[in-house]
Parts: structure tokens; sequence; C-alpha cells
């Protein structure tokens, strides 16, 4: 028989306690995978989020310095203005006095490059004086939006009209304005300082806003003043239903959004603020795919380092998985042979202890279990009975009928003491030919005689037709012995030396009968056991 010693019962890896580690291994490979993408996910939405931030505090702060510019630029020409009501309401406009002021406005003109002109207008509108080098007469700007604001408004503060060519040389311009009153408060005219386009577009220019960046700058009522980028048509364009002025500006004068631009489109980072001082609004925006741009490359990058990265990890995982796939089913398969050969082996056992005709133990297990029992019976101090059996006329009955037919017959004896063996330690065997053995353990005499004639009133109850047999049926005799074996004392060959003489004595006295032999019988046993001559 092959041994199984050898074969380990479960591979290393393959599982612990019948527990399969393949799902562990394809949840934690999957697991792996999923947490990469999961904090490349993350840590990319991160990086845009940080990114939109900077580009939102980056907006604020060009919104910022584009509102201190706007507001010092038109508070610098303000100033001058509230000088020159001054002047004029205290000082009259006669032309000694028109004269000196002339040559104040040249010189404020000279000082302040953000200024085009200032001018001094009656309060029918006609031109009393400027800052032009030589005046020009038979004008009148009583057509003009600042003049008739402040003809129908008694207020005395500033006004930034909307922009405008100037009369005098063509130039678009921003217009701050105030009004002068007459003695009684009545409407004297209009003092004016003009800043050129030009100034606000240089000062504009400098900012690093992108190609598709924004900056413009509207007065209080959403008259648009300037934009960059620079275009002539939007000048003086109504953006007070746009989302700044309708949206945002009403919840707070300062602010970032992000806005579809009403003009061009555009989605923009959007920061915006209210000056309230001159009523100005400025807006300074960064396109929002220009600020995402270098995020996009970044993330392109990324992904696709990350996504190698989990290709990889997945290949690997799945190599692995695949190789604990194949040991778990290379354990299968050796489980599976391992329980084979215990089954072959198994056969085998019984194949070597079994009588290949009659299906009854063989002689060579018969020997060995005759061995086993008759030592333990000495060591018990208990009886151990044997009954061997002979098929009466058996060649006859292979001469008459054929060998198929006696092994048939044999298959049927056979059959009969297999039944007949309701002890589990009880043993049926082929003892060689046509003679049969059964070795009944912890059995005396009497006990033996009655299993003996049990079998061989069985097998001619069996009526097997033999007419080489005076009865005219398969008939066998049977010899018996049983006794207690001493240690020391009887062999084991000693019991079937006297069962072997009971069967001859059985044969010689006229077969189909039970015989028996025994060193040591109590007179009881004899006389029940003569019964049964």
């Amino acid at each position: 028989m092959t041994s199984l010693r050898g074969l380990p019962p479960r591979l290393p890896g393959a599982g612990f306690r019948g527990f399969s580690l393949l799902p562990l291994a394809i949840s934690f490979v999957v697991l792996v995978c999923l947490s990469l993408l999961a904090i490349q996910l993350w840590m990319t939405l991160r990086a845009r989020e940080v990114q939109l931030s900077e580009a939102a505090r980056e907006s604020a702060n060009l919104a910022q310095a584009v509102a201190q510019h706007a507001s010092d630029t038109i508070k610098e020409a303000d100033t001058v203005l509230v000088g020159l009501v001054e002047r004029v309401e205290i000082g009259g406009v006669s032309d000694l006095e028109l004269a000196r002021i002339h040559k104040l406005l040249v010189t404020r003109v000279a000082e302040l490059p953000q200024l085009h002109g200032l001018f001094i207008y009656a309060k029918d509108g006609s031109w009393l004086v400027n800052s032009q080098k030589t005046l020009l007469n038979n004008l009148n700007n009583s057509d003009r939006d600042y003049f008739k604001y402040h003809q129908t408004h008694a207020g005395r503060g500033p006004y930034v009209g909307p922009p405008l060519r100037s009369k005098s040389t063509g130039d678009w311009i921003v217009t701050v304005s105030r009004r002068i009153n007459m003695p009684d408060g009545s409407f004297g005219g209009v003092v004016l300082a003009t800043i050129n386009m030009n100034y606000f577009r240089l000062f504009y220019e400098r900012f690093s806003i992108g190609e598709k960046g924004a900056i413009f700058i509207a007065n209080g009522a959403g008259i648009l003043l300037l934009r960059r980028p620079f275009d002539e048509s939007l000048l003086g364009r109504d953006i007070s239903q746009f989302p700044v002025f309708h949206d945002y500006l009403p919840k707070s004068p300062v602010g970032t959004a992000v806005i579809r631009s009403g003009v061009d489109g555009v989605m923009r980072i959007n920061s915006y603020r209210r000056i309230e001082e001159y009523p100005l609004v400025v807006s300074a925006a960064l396109s929002q795919d220009e600020v995402l741009a270098s995020w996009w490359f970044d993330t392109v990058i990324q992904n696709m380092v990350g996504g190698v990265l989990v290709l990889l990890i997945a290949f690997i995982g799945y190599r692995v998985v695949r190789q604990i796939d194949l040991r778990v089913k290379s354990e299968a398969g050796l489980l599976e042979a391992r329980n084979e050969l215990e089954l072959i082996n198994e056969t085998l056992a019984r194949l070597a202890n079994q009588d290949g005709l009659t299906g009854l133990a063989n002689r060579r297990h018969f020997d060995q279990s005759l061995s086993a029992e008759f030592s333990r019976a000495q060591r018990e101090e208990s009886a151990l009975g044997l009954v061997m059996i002979d098929v009466d006329f058996f060649k006859q009955y292979n001469d008459i009928y054929g060998h198929v037919a006696g092994d048939e017959c044999l298959r049927k004896i056979g059959k009969v003491m297999a039944y007949s063996m309701r002890r589990p330690g009880d043993l049926a065997a082929r003892y060689g030919g046509e003679e049969m053995v059964v070795l009944l353990p912890g059995t005396d005499l009497v006990g033996t005689l009655a299993v003996a004639e049990g079998l061989r009133d069985a097998v001619q109850s069996m009526v097997i037709a033999h007419t080489g047999n005076p009865l005219g049926v398969v008939t066998v005799s049977i010899g018996v012995a049983a006794f207690v074996p001493v240690h020391l004392k009887n062999q084991a060959v000693e019991l079937v030396e006297l069962a072997d003489k009971a069967l001859y004595k059985a044969k010689a006295s006229g077969r189909n009968q039970v015989c028996y032999e025994s060193a040591c019988e109590s007179a009881e046993q004899l006389a029940t056991a003569f019964a049964f001559r």
C-alpha cells in the first residue's frame, strides 16, 4: 500500500482552516486599485479647487487695483473741479477772472496726465473758458448728457457721464462734472473735466489677464465707460441687465462669482466692486478655461501616470490572484487525487484480504485474524471457536455441472456464510478450494456448534441440485473446534488442527453433519455437543 504521509494536507497560502484566500486576494487588489483611483480623483478635484481659489484671489486683487486707480484718477480731476466751482461762484466770470482761470486750467491739464481738458460752461451751455491754448468760440454743449443732468439736478456732487467724443479733438473721453450755482441757488453753469480714454486703456493693458480676460469700468447706472479688450462699439452700452448689475451688486457691493459674459459668452471668474464716492463699478475677470489650462495639463499627466500605476498594480494583482487560483486548483486536484488514492488503497486492502470468488475473506486475512484473535483470547482468557466447512462431493459437482456452475455454487454458499455472521468480530473466509472457515471470537464449543449446525442447515435448505450427492442436493460437512487458549501453552495452529480432524470425522461418518474436536471439555459440554454428532 502507498503511504500518504508525504502528501501535505494543504498547500501554503492556499487557505487556512478551509478558508480560501482567492476571494480575499481579489478583494484586496480591487480595493487597492479603487483606493488609488479615488485618491487620484480627490487630488485632481482638490487641485482644481485650489486653482480656482487662487484665480478668485487674483481677480479680486486686480479689481481692487482697478477700482483704486479709477477712484484716484477721478478724485484728482474732481478736486480741480471743486476749486473751479468755488472760484467761479465767488470771483465771478469777468474777462480778467476768466483770463486768470484760463492760465490755471492750462497748468492743471499739463500737471495731470489723465486730463484731456478742463471746461467751464455758462448756464446756456456756451463755452466760457477751457484748458485749450487757443480758445474756441461759438460752441455750445447744452446738448450733452452731463449738462442736462446738472440742469435738472440741484445736487452739488460730481457726475460721471457716459463716454463720448470730444467736440474739440474728436478723442474718446470720460466726463466728470459739477454744477455751478448762482447766488440765489439757481443753475449757473457747469465745470467739466474730461479724462482721456487712452489713459485707462494704457493702465489696464499693464495687467496680465490672458487672452480671454476682461476688465471694465461703468458708471452707477450701468453705462459701460471702458472695457478691455477694447471695442469702440461697446462704449456707452447699457449693461445694467447683465449678471453683475442685475444679480450680484444688489446683494453685495463687492464680490466674486463665476459668470458667463453677456458680451462675448466667455465663462469668467469675475470680481467686481462698487465705488460709492463717484458712483462707479469696476470688474476684473479671468477666463475660467485659461485659469484651468495648466490644471488640465497636470490632470492629464497625473491621470496617465496614475492610470499606468493602477494598470500595473491590477496586472500584478491579476498574476498573484491567478497563481493563488492555480494553487487552490492544484490543492483541490491533490486532495481529489489523495481521496482517490485512499479509495484505491482501501480497495486494494479489501482485495488483498478478500476472496475474489466468494467475496469472503481470503486465506491471508483469515491467518492474520486467527493470530490476532488467538492472542486476544489468551490475554482475556476467553474461548475461541472455529468452524471448518467442506462441500460434499464437490469434485463430482464440477464434473457433472462444470466449473462455472461449481464457482456459482461456492458463491451461494459464501453468501449464506456472510449472512450468518451477526457479530462484528465474526469472520467468514475461504480456506482453500471448496473449504471455508468461520472464526468466532468469544464463543465456546456449544455456541460454535450451534453456528455450525445453522450453516449446514442453511446450505441444505438452498436445495442446489447435485445428482452426484446421494441426497440429490448440495450439502456440507462441518468440523468444529473451540477452547480457551492458554498463554505459552497453546498455539493457533492447534485450533485449526482440531477443526480439521473434526471435519475429517464428519466426512468419514457419512457427510452432511457437524462433528467437533476439543482438548478439554466438561461433561455438560460433551452431552450437549453429542446431540450434534
